[in-house]
């Protein structure tokens, strides 16, 4: 397995791998917005790929001026993280996390972050499992005015 930085040849399968992770989401403007990430070096992309080219996984990290629970600006974030279901459990999102963090020190990061649905149980032992402490708990409201 190779955790490597994200390319624009990698946008099609990068993509499919999104949709797994935000199912719900409108993926209309998905391709534009990641090509952009491509470009941004506030945010960074990593991919887990198989030895015959395969990609299974992903991390989106970013840098945010403030994060929940953080004492120092800017902050490591990730911001989307997903490792196909017949890969879990190797390894392998312990890998893109250490990469992220990797980049987010080498930016001068003394701390990252990361956000859970509450009610996502297996992502929430998993950053634990990667030592990451739970510091807030959130409920958003929306109310449509129209």
């Amino acid at each position: 397995m190779t955790i490597r930085s994200a390319t624009a040849a990698d946008l099609p399968a990068w993509y499919t791998l999104r949709r797994q992770l935000w199912s719900d989401a409108d993926p209309s403007d998905w391709l534009a917005e990641m090509a952009g990430f491509l470009q941004n070096d506030r945010i960074h992309v990593l991919l887990a790929e198989t030895a015959d080219g395969l990609l299974v996984g992903f991390l989106e990290a970013g840098l945010r001026d403030y994060a929940e629970g953080c004492e120092s600006s800017p902050v490591g974030y990730i911001e989307g993280w997903f490792v196909a279901d017949p890969f879990r459990r190797q390894g392998i999102g312990a890998a893109l996390v250490r990469a992220a963090e990797t980049w987010a020190r080498q930016l001068g990061c003394t701390e990252m972050a990361s956000d859970v649905e509450l009610d996502n149980a297996v992502s929430l032992r998993a950053h634990a499992a990667l030592g990451y402490d739970e510091v807030e708990r959130l409920v958003c409201f929306r109310k449509s005015i129209n």
